[in-house]
């Protein structure tokens, strides 16, 4: 004979699995009934585990940037490239760009010898992040006249006093002591000299990508990267050569993932003296973009990254000229009411 079975019981011993205390003991006629009737004990799933909406955004943030991370070589190269880059080499051909003079490559003394000359390239690298050329530029000079050495700065050269020596750079408290350890670094570990390679020299205080790239192409003539500063990362954005971005280290990998190797080395040269010039020397821009091979390219070069050219050529009294090379209608003349 079949037994009915109690939903009341069937309740009770699902519950119980869930609330009861497992320490007391079921009355007589439910354990009978739970004999003759077993249940199978419902183990409650373990809550979902909650994850913030920051941590989502973040997760998925992560994702996007190692996914779109494309590889040296790796992309197409945009369309006229080559054109303009070309221009902007004839651009800089005259070496008048403030880095002529007070750039990493211009500024250390090529009489300390080889270490000498290296050590050198590293200090006035350290020196330029958030600081204009010029004041760059002055400050070496300043560290030369003291003794601008390994030795010099680590045994004979108090942080007070080089706190002092580049006091006009930006960061100078940071700059200082980075300096000493890196000098102490140096002494240890590389023999007075500094590292080879790019990847070695992140391991300073101090030292980004882009400089560490720029060290290894000027002290020691190798390159494995390209050293992106804020001129390019402002330009290559404003050409469209690289995806949109706030950062110049973004700029980088995108670059380096369609420019040929052999720009690597000069890119950085002749793309940051444009840069300066066409944001502090417009005048001279445009007088030597009138004056190249290509003037209307030059000067529709000038438009997409930023400057008036006509605006510019009018403050100069060479409107009438821009607006020749570039096949647009005189100014007209304006009249005098009598």
């Amino acid at each position: 004979m079949s037994v009915r079975r109690s939903p009341r019981l069937t309740v009770a011993a699902k519950t119980r699995s869930i609330e009861d205390d497992p320490n007391d003991s079921p009355p007589a006629k439910r354990i009978k009934a739970e004999q003759q009737h077993p249940t199978t004990a419902v183990t409650p799933s373990p809550p979902p585990k909650k994850t913030s909406p920051a941590s989502k955004k973040a997760g998925t943030k992560k994702a996007r940037r190692n996914n779109s991370k494309p590889e040296p070589g790796s992309k197409a190269p945009p369309k006229g490239w080559e054109e303009i880059y070309s221009l902007v080499e004839e651009l800089r051909q005259d070496k008048t760009a403030p880095l002529d003079a007070d750039g990493a490559e211009a500024l250390p003394e090529t009489d300390q010898g080889d270490k000498g000359f290296r050590f050198q390239v590293l200090i006035a690298l350290m020196l330029s992040s958030q600081t204009k050329d010029h004041v760059v530029g002055e400050t070496m000079r300043a560290l030369q006249k003291h003794g601008l050495s390994i030795e010099n700065i680590h045994n004979n050269t108090p942080k007070e006093q080089l706190n002092a020596l580049i006091g006009k750079v930006g960061f100078h408290n940071n700059k200082t002591k980075y300096i000493k350890e890196a000098c102490q670094v140096l002494l240890e570990k590389y023999d007075g000299d500094i590292p080879r390679t790019a990847k070695e020299m992140m391991e300073l205080k101090g030292i980004g990508p882009k400089m560490a790239y720029l060290i290894e192409n000027i002290a020691w003539g190798t390159y494995s990267g390209i050293g992106v500063d804020t001129h390019m990362h402002r330009l290559f954005v404003m050409l469209k050569w690289v995806p949109e971005s706030k950062y110049p280290e973004t700029t980088r990998v995108h670059l380096e993932a369609w420019l040929p190797r052999e720009k690597w080395p000069t890119v950085n040269y002749y793309w940051v003296g444009f840069g300066q010039e066409v944001q502090q020397q417009k005048a001279k821009i445009l007088r030597k973009s009138l004056d190249c091979s290509r003037p209307y390219e030059a000067l529709r070069l000038l438009k997409r990254v930023g400057l008036d050219p006509v605006k510019e050529g009018d403050k100069e009294g060479w409107g009438d000229e821009v607006r020749l090379a570039l096949k647009e209608k005189p100014k007209p003349a304006q009249t005098t009411s009598e």
